[in-house]
């Protein structure tokens, strides 16, 4: 049954867009892109957009649960890079989820006196915990809650826009000689995690009334629109603070943009805007991440387990997120997972581009804007890779390890688990 009308497909691309990452990753913007960092923004922003081409031609042609999976099984059908680029996803979900819930107890402990690591991990928890438990209500609730979510957070940066706007300076908005287009397209790119979440619309295609015009509709609306509010939100954070203030606090820098127009409340704004963004990244992602996981499982690429369902609702595709994202942002330092995370869904949203290519007949894309995309992804992934190594190496190793774990499971699985599990017919 189709409950998810136009306003609820775009609230779950903005949700999972406008999430932790505009909150945590503004700051290492402004480091790297200066005075550039709305073009930095446009830049990544042009990249998402000619992508939500390729996902909104495949998503009406084949509306799946799988969203991203099913793309790149039609294309490449069940074999080692179809597997292996599904599980990376899957896993780099789980990072965002990760990544998210680190930012809203970062936020959430700006209104506690006695932050304690305790009260940190706790935090965390709850950010987690809490939407894994409304996903397990209905997906018609998680519709509801992220379209109500939204609109209070995109109301509360309105606030902060407006409120703003004519506190901007615009020479520090001129571009000087510290910025090149090199460090431009890399700001961009690190701040590509801001822009993931749009094609969580895929995974609800099946649940999204008449798709074939609201679906086109969702993914080109809220990546344009996202790209707007992400463009005015970099000119009231550069054009009001001084830059040495901004990088003084990298985790708030948004923080720091409102106070010149709203003072210490300001402040406090943001701090609740953010969480209501982290909170409704979390939720969408994990609507997205368990259906993922269901329709991964039911052909055969996870653990069979995954595909259980009560009430159409893949509760255990739920439960291993919660359980897995717990694990993840209490244990680990996400400060240079986050630039894989981006890594890894530019190199997804490569492939998924090329899978538009070589399906370009049936879906009935244009080939122009589908090379165009191809190659956008391609450099946006080279240059984030270089500059990582440059910057990291250390960072170079852990995607590396990612992919290789996921070809690994992939390999593994697939020969000696996957064919005593499920029988040739299974397995289309």
């Amino acid at each position: 049954m189709r409950t998810i009308g136009l306003l609820g497909a775009i609230s779950i691309g903005v949700g999972g867009m406008v999430g932790g990452g505009i909150f945590a990753v503004l700051g290492e913007a402004v480091s790297l892109a200066h005075s550039a960092t709305t073009y930095a923004f446009f830049v990544a922003g042009l990249v998402a957009l000619l992508t939500s081409y390729s996902y909104a031609k495949l998503s009406v042609n084949y509306q799946s649960e799988g969203g991203t999976v099913t793309f790149i099984d039609k294309a490449f059908g069940h074999n080692l890079l179809s597997g292996s680029a599904n599980l990376m996803l899957w896993l780099s979900y789980l990072v965002t989820i990760s990544l998210y819930a680190v930012a809203f107890a970062s936020y959430g402990g700006t209104f506690f006196t006695n932050k304690t690591p305790l009260l940190h991990h706790i935090l965390i928890s709850i950010a987690i915990i809490f939407p894994a438990f409304i996903n397990l209500v209905s997906a018609s609730f998680v519709s509801k809650s992220e379209t109500f979510i939204v609109v209070i957070k995109v109301v509360l940066l309105a606030v902060i826009i407006v409120s703003g706007a004519s506190y901007v300076d615009t020479d520090r908005l001129s571009l000087g000689n510290d910025t090149s287009p090199l460090s431009v397209v890399v700001a961009g790119m690190i701040i590509f995690v801001a822009y993931e979440g749009f094609e969580l619309i895929a995974n609800a295609a099946e649940e999204i009334k008449e798709p074939s015009k609201n679906l086109p509709r969702a993914f080109y609306g809220s990546v344009l629109f996202v790209i707007l509010l992400y463009i005015l939100i970099a000119i009231i954070s550069v054009g009001t603070v001084p830059e040495a203030e901004l990088l003084e606090a990298k985790d708030y820098a948004l923080a720091i943009a409102a106070k010149p127009a709203l003072g210490q409340i300001g402040f406090t704004i943001v701090a609740v805007a953010a969480l209501l963004a982290t909170f409704s990244a979390i939720n969408a992602t994990i609507y997205g991440n368990a259906r993922l996981g269901y329709i991964i499982a039911t052909e055969g690429e996870l653990p069979k387990f995954l595909a259980r369902e009560k009430r159409e609702i893949p509760f255990m595709g739920v439960l291993v997120t919660l359980g897995l994202s717990l694990t993840l942002a209490n244990t680990i330092d996400l400060n240079a997972i986050a630039i894989i995370g981006s890594a890894s869904f530019l190199l997804i949203f490569f492939i998924v581009n090329l899978s538009a290519f070589k399906l370009r007949k049936t879906i009935e894309a244009k080939t122009g804007i589908l090379l165009l995309s191809i190659t956008a992804t391609f450099l946006a992934l080279a240059t984030l890779l270089y500059h990582t190594y440059a910057s990291s190496p250390q960072a170079i190793i852990i995607f590396v390890s990612f992919i290789a774990v996921s070809i690994l499971f992939e390999l593994l699985y697939g020969t000696y688990i996957r064919k005593n599990l499920f029988n040739h017919g299974h397995i289309e």
